[in-house]
Order: structure tokens, then sequence, then C-alpha cells
């Protein structure tokens, strides 16, 4: 059930739109959007967030059982750099987008708090691995409050994470978005035989806050990230080019598992790695949806996979989605793999 910690009793939003009770504000705030559909939206950043640029927030998780885990964070608006000298004001969960990816294990019972930063707009925080009523354990979480939650997480798997705040698609497509992923009791069959793993998300991006753009669009941009799953792995968002530039590494003979995420808004993955197949691929991360011997694994929007492969020679395997489209806007990857497994400095094939 969701609890509320109210911080202010009221908030500023803009001249025009003053924060009261919920259902008015769902609708001030969904036609205030609904409204940046013309040509100049797609360059005039949202009044409330001009000059808002907030700076990342750690991820804040705590195992305080051995079935129990506290997780803390925030949704802000933050500057992110989606190609070369092009920013977007994203809104952002912890001034990430795609967001941190969060690892939780089957049977785990999460107490979620949400902590709102963004000074107009509420949010939300919609868990794919989870049983809740979405009502209660989904609802929003006013600017500059605080909205805590429990939830079991039962099912395996890998999973979406994103603001559910209406309108959804443009909290989705503004960047409040990421990975969740719930570790099976028993592993994975071939968990022995992995010897590197990496967790990849691919999204889109569109014209800025423009939710005509974003329902009758196409992506301007498609583009892979790497989050973190330890300390010291790549951590990026969603640009074009930052897994080219700095590609993931592997050694000849590693067997590599990815855990792989489409989290849209609109489009599907055809996810291959060139110069190679996979040996065991898990549809949405589940271990009983065990399939083997696939050249390319199809994720809807919000489809996620846990897919393996070998690879046995020196080189650039690039990575992407079949849709050759997209891999022309910007989704794509690269896995260099070397004799021991460092950046040997030599370079990358792309696609």
């Amino acid at each position: 059930m969701g609890k509320f910690t109210k911080v202010a009793a009221t908030m500023v939003v803009t001249s025009a739109l003053i924060l009261g009770a919920c259902g008015k504000t769902d609708l001030s705030v969904e036609k205030k959007v609904e409204a940046q559909t013309d040509k100049e939206a797609a360059v005039e950043v949202f009044a409330p967030h001009k000059g808002l640029n907030q700076k990342p927030t750690p991820l804040k998780m705590e195992r305080i059982g051995e079935h129990e885990v506290n997780i803390e964070m925030t949704a802000q608006i933050t500057d992110i750099e989606i190609n070369k000298g092009e920013m977007y004001k994203a809104w952002t969960f912890n001034g990430e987008a795609p967001g941190p990816v969060i690892v939780v294990n089957q049977g785990d019972k999460i107490n979620f708090t949400l902590k709102n930063m963004d000074p107009s707009i509420p949010h939300s925080m919609d868990f794919h691995a989870v049983h809740a009523a979405p009502s209660a354990d989904f609802a929003n979480v006013m600017p500059d409050h605080t909205g805590s939650f429990s939830y079991p997480a039962d099912n395996p798997g890998v999973f979406m994470y994103h603001c559910g705040t209406k309108p959804v698609l443009a909290h989705i497509a503004n960047g409040m978005h990421g990975m969740i992923i719930v570790k099976p009791k028993e592993g994975y069959p071939t968990d022995s035989q992995v010897t590197r793993e990496y967790a990849l998300v691919q999204n889109e991006w569109y014209k800025y806050n423009n939710l005509e753009d974003f329902t009758n669009g196409v992506p301007k941009y498609v583009v892979f990230s790497a989050k973190a799953l330890k300390g010291g792995d790549p951590n990026t968002n969603g640009a074009v080019g930052s897994l080219v530039d700095k590609p993931l590494l592997a050694k000849v003979g590693d067997r590599v598992r990815l855990y792989v995420d489409n989290v849209g808004p609109n489009e599907v993955s055809s996810f291959h790695v060139v110069g190679t197949v996979f040996d065991d691929v898990y549809i949405d991360g589940n271990p009983f949806n065990h399939m083997k011997g696939m050249q390319t694994v199809l994720l809807p929007a919000s489809g996620g996979a846990v897919v393996e492969f070998t690879v046995t020679k020196e080189g650039s395997y690039p990575i992407v989605t079949h849709q050759f489209n997209h891999a022309t806007k910007g989704a794509v990857a690269v896995l260099k793999v070397t004799k021991d497994g460092h950046d040997d400095g030599s370079a990358v094939m792309s696609h």
C-alpha cells in the first residue's frame, strides 16, 4: 500500500498551473504535456524545467533481511547527451536515462521509496516485475513529495520499469524507464559456464517533449546503453555511439551473458550479435523459457531476455537490432574481444 510523506502543503508550478487535488493535477499536467505538440514545442523547454539540470543521484539499495530489500530512487530533470553535442532535458530516474539497473532476488519483498525532485509534475513507478494493485502501489508522487510502497518480486526475469503517470507515453519517451532483474532462486542452468556479463537497454528518442511526435512520429534515434551490474562495469546513458566509442570487452573463449531489455516506448527490437549464435536464450529472463541456437531474439516494447554466447576469435562483434533502420539511427554497440580481455587500442568494426 502507498504512503505519502508531505514535504510541503502547496507548490507553485507556473502562473497557470497550481498543484491542488490529485485528480485536478493529473488533468492539468496531462493537458499541459499534450499542448507541447507544435513545432515550437519541439525545441522549447517545458517552462517549469527551464534552467533545471539536477545532478545525478546514486541509487540507494540496502538488503535488510534474507528476503527483503529497501530501494530508494529519485524522479528528476537532468540534461542527457543523446548524440555528440546534442542535449535532451530528460525526465529521469536518478539522473540517468535509462535509469540505473536494479537487481533483486526471486522471493524478495521490495520496500520502494520514490523521491520526486521535479518541481512541477507528479511521477510514479511501475515495476513490471511485481504483483501489485496499480491504483495504490503505483500511485503518483507529487512534486517535492516522497512516496513509499511495498510489493513482492516472486517471478524471475528481466523486466522493464517506468513512470506510470498520465500521459504514460510522455513520461517514458522523455526518459523515465529502466531495467529490473529478478534473479531466479535456483539460478540459470548455465550459470557455471558464464565468465562475463553485461546489462544492455535499448530505447528511443523523439522530438523533445512532443506528444504528437511520440504518438505518430518515428524515433529520431534508437540507442543502446550499458547499465552497471557491479562497481567498475560500464554505465552509460542511451546515446548514439556510446558503446562504439567505448566498446564492451571480453577475451577469447569467454561465455558472455547479456541481460537485455527493450524499453521502447514504441518499437520492437530484433536483438542480434554479429559473428555468433546464441547458445542459450531465456525469454523474459525466465529460466522456464529456455531456447537454444537462436540467431536473433525478438523483444517487444518492454520485453527482456538473457542471451548467452561464446566468443571464439579476437575481433569486433557488433551488437545490433536487426531492424536496420534503427541500427542506422544509433542502435549499435560493439563487443571487443582480445586475447586478455583488455582494450588493445585497435579500431572497432561498427554497422
